[in-house]
């Protein structure tokens, strides 16, 4: 072989090697993470348990109304993306074709994180003919709503919580460094010196290939996310988050009456339930912030901890978890299965705008 020709090839073949490999590891470590939490669960309360708890007490009629919930907060989320399109210049989809986009891509995150919301914005730049960056703009604006409403539900659940919080903090160790950490001010520093040295790095007058791409991108992603303060209906978007996290409420709340021992705090001095509902919910929705498939693992261990703050053991806490999800889970693939169908019956609208 031709030694230049030679030097060409390697290039590309140790590139593909390292896509491969980073695929890899982005889908075994979610993989692994989910399964050996799910092993440590299942050490602390033997599946049999959970099954015995289930037959003997569930009422499925509260899960079945909290998967009808769960259809809502996704349907409403595929109407409230498409206002974000629309105002970042996207032309209008049909409104069910908005929520097939969501449906897909909450499918698909069950088998790796982050490949649904891929999946979605490159299903919807197809179709729409629309750039891939400012698509995903919108989706980086759709998740930063997301991350205000979670941290507006933080600080009111440290309001609101505040005893059963002081407890946790007394009782462990844990949540004392936690807030150590977080309350260090050279933690700040240090997250403000790497901020300010990448601004600096892309405000400069470079003109590296590699800067001027990211320059390029963030000019993109920008157009995309800026929507979020520029759109004609602010009002409707942000009336739609709401809902959509009421519903994810809802969905936690609405499981308590599902068994004895939840049920049981829905109570008076606890706010009928809506207290320990509210920090169940917050623990579950921080978890995220851990990468595993569909939540699986992580999403569990921060319901059962939750949980364990009001009082209900091991055992029950991951009955109420392992069901919620797995009721979860199902609603989900069952809605990835209709975005399916839909995608392949209307399979012409993505071809034609390819």
């Amino acid at each position: 072989m031709d030694p230049k020709n030679q030097q060409h090839i390697t290039p590309d073949r140790n590139s593909r090697c390292r896509k491969i490999l980073r695929k890899v590891v982005d889908f075994i470590v979610p993989m692994a993470l989910s399964a050996l939490l799910i092993v440590w669960l299942f050490h602390k309360v033997h599946p049999r348990t959970i099954l015995a708890i289930v037959h003997e007490s569930c009422d499925y009629r509260w899960l079945l109304i909290m998967c009808g919930v769960l259809v809502v907060s996704r349907s409403v989320r595929g109407v409230r993306w498409g206002i974000q399109l629309r105002a970042a210049g996207v032309r209008r989809m049909p409104a069910f074709a908005e929520m097939v986009s969501i449906f897909g891509a909450y499918a698909l995150n069950l088998l790796l994180t982050g490949v649904g919301e891929a999946w979605r914005c490159i299903y919807v730049a197809r179709r729409q003919k629309a750039s891939l960056s400012t698509v995903v703009g919108t989706d980086l604006g759709d998740r930063i709503s997301d991350a205000i409403m979670i941290l507006a539900l933080t600080g009111l659940s440290l309001i609101v919580a505040r005893p059963v919080l002081d407890r946790f903090m007394d009782h462990y160790s844990f949540g004392r460094h936690v807030v150590e950490i977080i309350s260090s001010p050279w933690l700040w520093i240090g997250v403000g010196v790497v901020l300010g040295g990448c601004i600096w790095i892309l405000c400069s007058r470079s003109h590296n290939r590699i800067v001027l791409r990211v320059r390029k991108e963030i000019a993109e992603l920008w157009q995309g996310f800026k929507v979020l303060f520029t759109m004609k209906h602010q009002v409707l978007f942000w009336s739609e988050t709401l809902l959509i996290w009421i519903a994810y409420f809802l969905m936690t709340y609405l499981c308590f009456f599902a068994f004895p021992f939840t049920r049981g705090l829905v109570r008076p001095d606890l706010a009928y339930g809506l207290l320990p509902g509210l920090v169940v919910f917050i623990f579950g929705s921080l978890s995220i912030a851990i990468p595993a498939s569909g939540g699986l693992g992580p999403w569990n261990l921060a319901v059962m901890f939750a949980l364990s703050l009001y009082g209900v053991d091991n055992a029950d806490a991951v009955t109420y978890s392992m069901v919620v999800w797995a009721f979860q889970t199902a609603t989900q693939v069952l809605l990835g299965l209709v975005g399916a169908g839909y995608i392949a019956i209307h399979r012409r609208d993505v071809c034609t705008s390819t």
